[in-house]
């Protein structure tokens, strides 16, 4: 079997990397950008950092900011007729996923337009045409969806997100600028960084996981670990080792998928529009508990990854429990809650359980589970 791996063609970075944004749209010869970004990012300046490039090249561009944090059809939708209005001919996104992942939907669409229900998108679904030239301009340092070939979109009238893959989506450009990422507040640095430490150990323990993605996943916990604390506190070392450790994480689990973290995630997100980050890093220790006897001696090397000392001394036992008690302390440092006593509603867990087991995520997990199994994880964080 040949194992696939699909990258940008081109990545852009380090602080400043946003001006070359003018480079890429000149040789590329692209005319007008439709820019996705939410309305907190324009109101606060952020996207404007974009803006300012384009103006200054003297480059046309319409902005686009109906985006929620969990994106809807809806969003996607009337964001397929604005752009069709615009006049663009390519797409700047400027946020976290939920703008890249808009960005996304309106791209495949555009040239897809067969998918215009949204809903028929779901899954791995092999699109006729590449989307319409995306550049990816991340303010968080947690998703890496401007390199990788998933989105997610929340279906409002079912209460459910559904995951999309297609190569056909990945962005042509990512602008990895940690000058971008600086104005996050505090919780939303540590949400987005415990997102991304998320992926590269599902990454890592996936069942497709292989060699060249385990190269990507250990050295992007690496990297996380010893970078995220100094995020939440905004130094420039933090930052800047974020933006590289979220992205070297997505150039993994892009090719390689990840497990049930992310599928029992993504309908608390849909339900209670928790962020993504935050159940991810909620749900992370208690799952690789439960994941810990289907990955063989992985946790060894999460652990050492993680600054544990000493792991080639341990009992398979120690290291396992070195390698969780590692994330947790990480995850409480930055203070993310330790359970879902607030989120989660317990009339709620069977829907919840049977919408993670549904999900596309959940084939990758390295151990086999069930709804039932998913709901007892649930139940042991109430």
């Amino acid at each position: 079997m040949a194992n696939r791996f699909v990258l940008n063609e081109t990545s852009y970075h380090g602080a400043g990397a946003v001006k070359e944004i003018a480079t890429e749209v000149k040789n590329r010869g692209l005319h007008k950008a439709f820019i996705c970004s939410d309305p907190d990012l324009i109101k606060f300046n952020v996207t404007k950092k974009v803006t300012d490039v384009l103006d200054g090249a003297a480059l046309n561009y319409e902005v686009y900011s109906n985006i929620k944090p969990n994106p809807t059809i809806e969003n996607v939708q009337t964001g397929v007729q604005a752009y069709k209005k615009s006049g663009a001919d390519y797409i700047i996104a400027v946020g976290g996923g939920s703008s890249m992942d808009t960005a996304k939907a309106i791209g495949i669409i555009i040239n897809n337009p067969q998918h215009e229900d949204v809903r028929s998108l779901e899954g791995a679904v092999v699109t006729q045409k590449p989307s319409v030239p995306i550049i990816a301009v991340p303010t968080t340092a947690g998703t890496a969806a401007e390199v990788t070939i998933n989105y997610v979109i929340t279906d409002v009238e079912k209460n459910r997100k559904f995951v999309c893959v297609d190569p056909h989506d990945i962005p042509v450009v990512a602008i990895i600028d940690p000058e971008m990422m600086a104005s996050m507040p505090k919780g939303l640095t540590a949400s987005t960084g415990m997102d991304a430490l998320t992926h590269a150990i599902e990454g890592y323990i996936t069942k497709g996981a292989w060699e060249l993605s385990d190269m990507f996943h250990l050295k992007a916990i690496e990297i996380i670990a010893r970078s995220l604390r100094g995020a939440v506190d905004n130094t420039p070392e933090g930052r800047e080792g974020m933006a590289l450790g979220q992205y070297v994480a997505g150039m993994g689990f892009s090719n390689v998928g990840l497990g049930i973290v992310h599928s029992m995630a993504h309908p608390l997100g849909a339900l209670y529009d928790t962020p993504h980050g935050v159940a991810n890093a909620i749900l992370l220790p208690t799952v690789m508990e439960y994941n810990a006897p289907a990955t063989g001696d992985k946790y060894k090397y999460i652990a050492a990854a993680m600054g544990v000392k000493d792991t080639e001394n341990m009992s398979q036992e120690q290291y396992r429990k070195a390698a969780v008690d590692a994330v947790k302390q990480l995850s409480k440092d930055v203070g993310i809650p330790e359970d879902l006593k607030e989120i989660v509603k317990e009339k709620d867990v069977q829907f919840l359980s049977e919408s993670a087991y549904a999900d596309a995520c959940r084939p990758g997990n390295p151990r086999d589970t069930s709804v039932e199994e998913i709901a007892a994880l649930y139940r042991s964080l109430l």
